[in-house]
């Protein structure tokens, strides 16, 4: 072979290697796709196809008469892909289609129809009709002439989102609440979960439901129609306590007070007496432009110092304990009384002297309660507060609602917190921490003949008609006190509003029971003007209680008025009389007015009688049952009364000889 042939041949080598080896990479390849096909086809679905989620409608939210508090409704936005749609079918529809679009959305159906021909000329795939119909308006639009040939023929795109709305509107916003996903300032997702929405969301919130959707361009995603959709499970409904009625006369009733007295904010609670049910709560905060809306929850979760309102804790505690009764007498002086250093005053200017310990509460007097509770437990301070914690104040509810205040109630045992004033001044609803609903709850328990039942807020749970869980009524206390000591202070509270603090309120067709509460804030603060909390919390009838009431009012404009009595007060007669006019609570309401003829006539004459200094059984028949309790103790007699009513008989005839300490039965019909 020449040596020019082999030279060639030695070149050629090389390159029939490297021929060789790109052949066998190639091959591999092949092989390598062919048995990963599967994959790479998944990736490349990944890439065009996704699954996307459809929400499930929540659970609808219903009062206990039966309307919407909260429910899911969907919206649907429409749009169409043009590319789908035959050049035959376009042509044979268009203007029909314009001239609907036209009817239903406005503009003219030429502005339509150069519309749509535009974007079938740009084979336009995913163009926006209308966006944020009801389904109503979706099911009208589908109807549409080439719409209704499908998603295929016709190029019709609906994509559905489901969105949370309150027939009711603002009124106990806070309450039913919400469960839902915001966006902070950082662009970052953070969930929202408030009031019932956000307790019961596991029962509200359903299954959720995918749809596939494909890739088309710029980034955008359309429906595909394949078969594989799983549709979503709506979500289960909730059946509140909440009464719309009273809700809305709740609502309205602190409202007007709120903007009269320029308060900086407050809250109304309405509870039903035997079963704890909350028929009305309502919260509402001033704004910036001086409007009020549903801000807070201040009912459940704002702790604060109560102020005479827990007058009636610190009463029941010294009746227990027997170190008073309601005929002892209290010397209250000329409204100032120096303990520990500090000075406890009255509201009365001069004092109200000498009080029977009913009185204290009646009047509402600071020196009479603290003189009565400072003098008793002074030895033994924890005494007092073992007291009130067997009457479960000092402790939460553990209500269904996301951020229930925290209850403070001061002990001996941590000596950081406790001082020489102290014991006095808690007698009074300072340096104590207490939630509105923790409050009613107790005073709840008094009308409820002292059992003490837990707030409750929902009924039952529901699919479509199928009840699926029934809440009852839970106990937190079969009796809180004596019944004894129920009687007493149920005659305290009525009288609080016959001739005591909130004689601005009675009203000689329903009897009323309660206590008032005035509070100062910022106190003792250097550079801060004082500032108040008013209260009012009770039950009504008095002598058949159906509801329970708490108003609380922060910061009212000190010159229009801040006293309870004035400013919470008639928040709780606005509700107690629309609810007595427009739903009567006793049978016999008819009959009330020639009823309380009497009951006037035996008010007018209540001063007189209970004046006199007598040394015989007086005859107290025919009185209102409360009257002569009042006289009779305050005689120094004990009393025991079985009934309501006026007295029909008493135990001990009228003109035997009196005895201190002797107990008369009196029966009331």
């Amino acid at each position: 072979m020449p040596i020019e042939k082999k030279n060639i041949l030695k070149k050629l080598y090389p390159v029939a290697i490297g021929l060789f080896l790109f052949a066998m990479v190639i091959m591999y390849k092949v092989v390598s796709i062919q048995s990963n096909s599967d994959l790479f086809k998944n990736e490349a679905d990944t890439r065009t196809v996704k699954n996307v989620e459809i929400p499930a409608n929540r659970g609808n939210v219903y009062s206990a008469d039966g309307s919407l508090l909260a429910t899911s409704v969907s919206r649907f936005d429409i749009r169409m892909d043009l590319v789908s749609v035959s050049k035959e079918n376009f042509s044979k529809n268009v203007k029909g289609l314009s001239k609907s679009l036209a009817k239903m959305f406005g503009k003219s159906s030429s502005h339509w129809e150069t519309y749509l021909r535009k974007a079938k000329k740009n084979k336009s795939r995913y163009l926006l009709i209308a966006k944020n119909l009801s389904y109503t308006e979706y099911i009208k639009v589908k109807s549409f002439p080439l719409f209704e040939l499908g998603p295929y023929k016709g190029g019709f795109i609906k994509e559905r989102q489901t969105v949370r709305e309150r027939p009711i509107g603002k009124i106990a916003e806070r309450t039913i609440g919400w469960d839902e996903h915001r966006i902070d300032a950082n662009g970052n997702k953070y969930a929202v979960r408030v009031g019932l929405e956000g307790n019961f969301r596991k029962y509200l919130r359903g299954k959720k439901g995918y749809q596939v959707k494909q890739k088309i361009a710029k980034g955008q995603w359309k429906p595909i129609y394949d078969g594989q959709e799983i549709e979503p499970i709506d979500g289960q409904d909730i059946i509140t306590t909440i009464n719309t009625n009273i809700q809305d006369i709740a609502h309205h009733a602190l409202l007007g007070q709120l903007e009269e007295f320029k308060a900086e904010h407050g809250t109304v609670v309405v509870m039903e007496t035997k079963t704890g049910e909350i028929k009305a709560i309502s919260n509402l905060g001033r704004n910036k432009n001086g409007n009020y809306y549903e801000r807070l929850n201040y009912a459940v979760g704002e702790s604060h110092e109560p102020g005479s309102t827990f007058k009636l804790m610190s009463m029941i505690v010294a009746l227990e304990d027997k170190v008073v009764d309601t005929s002892s007498v209290i010397d209250t002086g000329n409204g100032r009384w120096k303990v520990g250093g500090r000075t406890v005053t009255d509201s009365k200017t001069g004092g109200y002297g000498k009080l029977s310990v009913a009185g204290v509460l009646e009047h509402s007097s600071n020196i009479g309660i603290a003189k009565i509770i400072h003098k008793n437990y002074k030895n033994n301070p924890q005494q007092f507060v073992d007291g009130l914690n067997k009457m479960e104040v000092g402790y939460k509810l553990d209500i269904p609602i996301v951020g229930e205040g925290e209850p403070i109630i001061p002990t001996p045992k941590n000596k950081k917190t406790w001082y020489k004033t102290t014991l006095a001044w808690m007698s009074y609803g300072y340096g104590i921490h207490i939630t509105p609903l923790q409050t009613l709850t107790f005073y709840n328990a008094i009308a409820n003949n002292g059992k003490m039942v837990k707030p409750m807020f929902v009924k039952q749970i529901k699919q479509q008609d199928k009840v699926l869980k029934t809440f009852e009524t839970e106990v937190i206390n079969e009796k809180i006190c004596s019944q004894n000591t129920i009687d007493k202070v149920n005659v305290m509270l009525r009288n609080a509003i016959k001739r005591g603090t909130a004689t601005n309120i009675y009203n000689k067709n329903y009897l009323l029971a309660g206590k008032t509460g005035t509070c100062q804030l910022d106190y003792g603060i250097k550079g801060k003007e004082v500032q108040y909390i008013a209260s009012f919390a009770g039950f009504f009838p008095a002598d058949n209680p159906k509801y329970s009431c708490i108003v609380v009012i922060h910061r009212p404009d000190k010159k229009i008025g801040f006293y309870g009595n004035k400013v919470a007060a008639p928040v709780f007669q606005k509700i107690a009389q629309k609810l007595y006019t427009s739903t009567p609570i006793l049978n016999e309401f008819n009959d009330l007015k020639s009823d309380y003829k009497t009951l006037e006539t035996n008010f007018a004459n209540y001063n007189t009688n209970s004046q006199k200094q007598y040394k015989n059984i007086p005859n107290v028949k025919g009185m209102v049952g409360m009257d002569a309790v009042s006289i009779l103790e305050n005689l120094g007699m004990k009393v025991k009364f079985k009934g309501s009513g006026k007295v029909k008989n008493q135990s001990i005839k009228a003109g035997e000889k009196l005895i201190i300490g002797k107990t008369i039965v009196l029966e009331l019909s």
